[in-house]
């Protein structure tokens, strides 16, 4: 054990998909060590920066912003924005003296890992899509240690530096087939029927919503009930689209703070493919039907459905096809209790519990 309580900052963030295994991180390094120093650093304008504080975390905000790949006017103040992050992180570094820095991915992880890697403190990556994004792959090179949650990842990454130890999730997550009764409590929902949970994150997924909202009629008829989180940008045209209809069984939400009970109720689950998603679905077990966001660098959503899809884990609908072929999708996979059953089974087999403990103890042997 180490003789003195680690000083650890992670950084990156932008989505739930960095920010939630960030925070699962820094969790298992306090349930080591409940006196360690840790601080984060995110993207002003980011959603670390709310959610870092309201999970009793510090965090400092960079000013940096994404490059866009198209030709733009927003990428004129790229780099001025990058230069003044970059020396903002030689402040933090030298006031903070951290042990260790941990890069989760999103903007902030790229200026505050240079800068980190050219002081000589220890980086640790932690990437979670199966396709590796651009940032980390330029910071692997110096990295000490890259901890993935796929195989195959030496297409990116050096080959002795990876470590598998899969993307951390929430541990509430495993204990949700014991919840069902409780989270049907929770809801308001009939424990009796079926259960369709369809999540797109927490911006909202605009295919995925307008294809659930342009089979209302068709999804009450059939009598289940459905969980529908719509996003921030999309709530509120679905709570219009749901008034026309008196009797349903369709509950409404723009985020769901409780996912672990949310996952409890389903028995069908619709959902984008985000790297942190797909590890909560693993450990979920419940027959899944992955429709990947067309908007991310390199199509790493596509990329992260096909390695369980072909492992028979999951079904994979393209967006550009979804409105057509979604909901028949789902009616086809209702009616298949054999898919179902093999659906759960290998999503299953694909589960890495206790990613968070294995980075951890990544973190101990770079300190020591």
């Amino acid at each position: 054990m180490l003789m003195k309580a680690p000083k650890i900052i992670i950084s990156g963030g932008g989505t739930g998909g960095h920010v939630f295994p960030a925070l699962s991180i820094a969790r298992a390094i306090q349930r080591r060590y409940n006196n360690a120093e840790i601080l984060f650093v995110g993207a002003h304008n980011r959603m670390e920066m709310e959610k870092v504080p309201a999970a009793g975390f510090k965090i400092i905000g960079l000013p940096v912003t994404g490059f866009q790949r198209s030709l733009t006017t927003k990428n004129l103040a790229f780099f001025p924005k990058l230069f003044i992050s970059i020396n903002k992180c030689k402040s933090i570094l030298k006031t903070f003296k951290p042990d260790l820095v941990i890069g989760v991915g999103g903007y902030a992880s790229g200026p505050l890992l240079y800068k980190a890697q050219r002081m000589k403190i220890p980086t640790l990556i932690q990437e979670q899509n199966s396709y590796a994004g651009v940032t980390n792959k330029l910071l692997a090179a110096k990295a000490k240690i890259i901890c993935v949650a796929y195989q195959n990842m030496e297409r990116y990454f050096p080959k002795l530096k990876i470590i598998v130890t899969g993307n951390p999730v929430r541990k509430d997550l495993l204990e949700i087939n014991n919840n069902k009764r409780e989270a049907c409590k929770h809801f308001g929902l009939n424990s009796d029927l079926k259960t369709l949970l369809v999540i797109g994150g927490s911006l909202g997924a605009r295919t995925i919503n307008e294809s659930i909202a342009g089979s209302l009629d068709e999804l009450i008829r059939k009598k289940f009930q459905i969980i529908w989180q719509t996003g921030k940008y999309y709530n509120k045209k679905a709570n219009r689209e749901l008034s026309k209809y008196h009797n349903h069984n369709i509950q409404v939400h723009q985020f769901i703070d409780r996912m672990d009970l949310a996952y409890s109720t389903a028995d069908f689950i619709i959902s984008r493919a985000g790297a942190g998603s797909i590890s909560e679905l693993c450990i979920v077990a419940k027959p899944t039907i992955l429709v990947p966001s067309p908007n991310v660098a390199e199509d790493h959503q596509t990329k992260n459905a096909m390695a369980l899809v072909e492992k028979e884990a999951a079904i994979l609908v393209r967006d550009s096809k979804a409105k057509d072929e979604l909901v028949p999708e789902l009616f086809s996979l209702i009616k298949d209790e054999e898919n179902q059953v093999k659906l759960s089974v290998n999503i299953s087999k694909l589960a890495k519990p206790d990613a968070d403990e294995a980075i951890v103890d990544e973190i101990i042997k770079l300190i020591k």
